[in-house]
């Protein structure tokens, strides 16, 4: 008889890897580097040269623990969105965020709604807590803000997910839509506006950021946009009061320095920023042109990424992602059906899309 604790009940049955197998783990199954990682909606074009300065400087402080409130970042970041820095709260990427305000608002038998497909990661993060997923289905190809505020009156949840622009399908609201649903929350519910993708949309699509609204956090990253996703940095806004309760939860000492000075480097460099996202949405042009060369529909995308309706069914869309990482290429496909139709890829670059198109090819003549 093991004399080990038992494992709690809602941990024991999730599964070891959540929610992804990374492409090193791929990589390392298959005996071979991809040739085009273009599956994890990383920033390919990289970080501006003043963040790879910036952490070569504090290179040689990493001995040192990083400032446990963050305090500099925070006040650049208080500054470029003109809230206080009261109002925000950093930490190692937005799922670690997400699993603070999880452990703040969920335990066992509380409901939490999301969309069925959307970002997989927040789900665990509900299961491992104990809480009640309710999920509801996309509506053409977007997640639905009147069925998911529907659902959580129904269930009276006490938390609401949504991502804008979406993940994985890429497609956004703009402002005033997203507005009537931030003034539609149900009472006792708690907004999850988890806005990853939103230094890649369209003028108008985040709505104004109201700090004194206690029933909506909004999350950020440098991950995307800014060509970070290895320094894991994000950051989350809200009410004052909100966002004290994270420093209940979160790791004090959870940030890397070095991270924290390449984010800060990021945030003042927007001149790059600006081309990034020109570079990421002309590969977005090109990603589409390729899904419509093979007789596959792009769906328009506010994102790094172009998720590709292949016409058929998942069974069809897991072939070509399985043929394509045999190939070298590394993309993803959402897991839900019936998304799931679709492969999603990363923007890349010019080397990249070719290798993915020319693959792509190969791997429609060979299975039909």
């Amino acid at each position: 008889m093991s004399k080990t604790p038992k494992q709690i009940d809602h941990v024991a049955i999730l599964p070891e890897t959540v929610p992804f197998v990374g492409p090193e783990a791929q990589e390392r199954a298959l005996g071979k580097i991809f040739a085009a990682r273009i599956g994890a909606n990383e920033n390919v074009f990289g970080p501006s040269p003043k963040v790879i300065e910036a952490i070569k400087n504090a290179a040689k402080d990493v001995w040192m623990y990083a400032d446990p409130e963050a305090l500099e970042l925070r006040e650049a970041l208080s500054e470029h969105h003109g809230v206080g820095v009261e109002n925000i709260v950093i930490g190692g990427g937005i799922d670690n965020l997400l699993d603070c305000a999880t452990r703040l608002y969920v335990e066992p038998g509380v409901n939490v709604v999301t969309s069925a497909g959307a970002y997989p990661t927040f789900n665990f993060h509900v299961s491992a807590t104990g809480g009640n997923l309710e999920l509801v289905p996309f509506v053409n190809n977007c997640e639905d803000p009147d069925s998911l505020l529907e659902r959580a009156r129904e269930t009276s949840a006490k938390l609401l997910y949504i991502s804008n622009p979406d993940n994985p399908m890429g497609t956004w609201w703009d402002s005033d839509d997203m507005e009537r649903m931030i003034s539609s929350i149900p009472d006792g519910c708690m907004m999850l506006l988890d806005e990853a993708y939103i230094d890649t949309a369209p003028a108008g699509t985040a709505p104004p950021i109201d700090i004194t609204n206690d029933q909506i956090l909004r999350f950020r990253t440098f991950s995307k946009a800014y060509g970070m996703a290895g320094s894991r940095v994000g950051y989350c806004i809200g009410e004052a009061g909100i966002i004290r309760g994270f420093e209940k939860v979160r790791n004090h000492f959870g940030m890397n320095r070095v991270a924290l000075d390449g984010a800060l480097a990021a945030l003042k460099d927007q001149d790059y920023l600006a081309e990034v996202v020109g570079k990421i949405a002309d590969s977005r042009e090109k990603i589409a042109e390729i899904a419509e060369k093979h007789g596959f529909k792009p769906i328009p995308s506010a994102t790094n990424f172009v998720a590709m309706d292949c016409g058929r069914d998942s069974a069809y869309a897991l072939a070509l992602m399985k043929g394509l990482a045999e190939r070298g290429v590394f993309i993803r496909m959402p897991g839900v059906e019936p998304l799931s139709r679709c492969i999603r890829i990363s923007a890349g670059t010019a080397q990249d899309l070719q290798i993915f198109d020319d693959a792509l090819g190969e791997i429609i003549a060979e299975i039909g």
